[in-house]
């Protein structure tokens, strides 16, 4: 019985045996196809060394394509229902909305631009924490569910990005989140408190004029992000507060890096890094001042002496 099994068996691999150079090519081939996901998994699960030209990556990316040459050369008899079944996987998740062929595509093409533009991690320079300066103020007025203040935001994102929002679906809340920053970047005019007094204007407020000083633009800024479904902070610096928004993982941001740089702010970002802030969780932060004409701009102060989130 079991050498009747095992005849059935062997009759059955016999039919997808390739003689030689295919085989070959497709081992070849099947190994391509296995190594950029695996090593996209790799890349974003494991510390960036920045070595030169990112030569640590390199080294990865060789080092998956030899290992994975070794296991396909030594289950040759398998690979045409490797190969069916690997396809098959990237249909479904094509056709119902998972991880498919394009999936694939844009996330090696994000990581590729990234390790070729090499954005500008920012180290957090922290002197002292401080308590945030008028806090309770400052917190009353992010008014993120006031109307007009998401009035303002929905315009912002009718007004800028709405193809790109509908072709990169994964990030289409930090894409509107862009619309909300150029609208407001684009108008703000930069206005002194009065004298000897800190004025707080209130994010509705602030709509009247698109006016005020750092801190009326950040609590602006805050509202709106907020108002449509973004992770905002609120950063304290000598002198100096700006907001930021929460981009995610490294993955994310790879993919938050292709966009800013080559679709949504191709002219503002040009020849120029995009900065970021990594939190004590990991997390990946970009700055959104008044000072900055693209997502990530340069930081106008680095000295953090506090910071304010809104969850």
């Amino acid at each position: 019985m079991i050498q009747k099994v095992k005849l059935t068996y062997d009759q059955i691999m016999s039919k997808f045996q390739v003689n030689k150079p295919w085989d070959t090519i497709i081992i070849f081939v099947l190994n391509i196809l296995l190594t950029i996901p695996i090593f996209l998994i790799v890349h974003q699960n494991t510390i960036d060394a920045n070595w030169f030209w990112h030569i640590d990556r390199v080294l990865i990316f060789i080092l998956i394509i030899v290992v994975i040459q070794l296991i396909l050369r030594a289950m040759r008899k398998i690979i045409l229902i490797s190969i069916f079944l690997y396809l098959i996987a990237l249909f479904v998740g094509t056709v119902f909305g998972g991880y498919g062929f394009k999936s694939v595509f844009e996330d090696y093409q994000y990581m590729l631009y990234f390790m070729s533009d090499n954005p500008n991690p920012q180290d957090i320079i922290i002197s002292k924490m401080l308590p945030f300066p008028n806090k309770s103020k400052v917190l009353d007025a992010i008014e993120y569910d006031n109307p007009k203040v998401r009035s303002f935001a929905l315009m912002a994102t009718t007004k800028h990005f709405r193809k790109s929002k509908d072709d990169f679906r994964d990030y289409a809340t930090i894409i509107q989140c862009f619309a909300v920053f150029k609208e407001i970047n684009s108008r703000w005019n930069y206005v002194s408190d009065p004298k000897n007094k800190d004025y707080i204007a209130t994010a509705s407020e602030s709509l009247a004029y698109l006016s005020g000083d750092c801190d009326d633009h950040s609590i602006l800024m805050a509202a709106c992000v907020r108002a449509i479904g973004g992770t905002p902070r609120l950063i304290h610096t000598d002198g100096h507060i700006y907001p930021e928004i929460l981009i995610g993982t490294k993955k994310d941001f790879e993919a938050v890096n292709y966009l800013i740089k080559q679709v949504l702010f191709v002219n503002e970002s040009k020849d120029k890094v995009v900065n970021y802030h990594i939190d004590e969780r990991g997390q990946i932060w970009l700055n959104l001042d008044y000072t900055a004409h693209y997502p990530g701009g340069p930081f106008l102060s680095e000295e953090i002496l506090g910071a304010l989130t809104l969850n």
